[in-house]
């Protein structure tokens, strides 16, 4: 009974599409971006200086809408070089390569960032879902669907060891009216707060800034209304 009240609510759909992204994609490639982006470092020592932004940077757009290239989403993102190729054997797949693009991202003072970074590939299933007379997904079940994907992948994360300070989620909901360099503007307020959290440990300040978006107001925003509420207060 439990089961046929999930699925008729779709309950079931980003809890098993996080779970599925976490397992079959996440654990395999976030415990090597350490050392690719090391690797990198070596070899570009002036582009990642920071060693706190060497994670994978995951964006997880609430619409769900997700581009193939970044730079048609925000022409100040631009693609720079791709890190180091992982090649495994899997589920019948001789020499499947999992590999990562670097970006340079520049912000509104001209300054320039780099950072791996991708969308969360599973918003494409729910996005297609929405579109697809069988699914029968609304704009709000599925603006719902994308927060539910985005807490409990953020729930399997915290507490997976091999995937720990390998990762930053990026959540966000675009503005109603079009912004150019929304996203890049998203993306760099996320490198800020990384690099200030390397100067605090520098200085012998563990203190770790806070982040643009966790579950509590996830929670928040579901139970106070169905409408698309405002992510983050802080200028952006």
């Amino acid at each position: 009974e439990m089961s046929e009240m999930s699925e008729r609510s779709k309950q079931n759909v980003a809890h098993g599409l996080a779970w599925s992204y976490y397992v079959g994609y996440l654990k395999i490639v976030l415990p090597r971006m350490k050392k690719s982006m090391e690797e990198f470092s070596r070899a570009n020592p002036n582009l990642l200086a920071c060693r706190k932004t060497w994670k994978l940077h995951i964006l997880v757009p609430l619409s769900c809408e997700v581009y193939d290239e970044l730079e048609k989403a925000d022409s100040n993102i631009q693609y720079l070089a791709d890190l180091t190729e992982t090649t495994l054997a899997r589920a019948g797949t001789k020499k499947r390569v999992y590999k990562h693009s670097l970006y340079t991202i520049r912000d509104e003072e001209n300054q320039l960032w780099h950072c791996a970074v991708e969308y969360a590939t599973p918003l494409q299933s729910l996005y297609a879902m929405s579109q697809d007379e069988c699914a029968a997904f609304s704009r709000e079940e599925r603006l719902e669907q994308a927060k539910l994907f985005y807490r409990t992948l953020e729930e399997i994360l915290k507490g997976s060891k091999e995937c720990a300070d390998a990762y930053q989620l990026i959540a966000y909901e675009e503005p109603e009216a079009a912004e150019t360099h929304f996203l890049s503007r998203e993306i760099v307020w996320h490198l800020r707060q990384e690099h200030h959290e390397e100067i605090a440990v520098l200085e012998g300040n563990p203190h770790t800034p806070s982040t643009a978006l966790d579950s509590a107001e996830l929670n928040l925003q579901i139970s106070v209304s169905d409408l698309p509420q405002p992510l983050r207060t802080d200028g952006f």
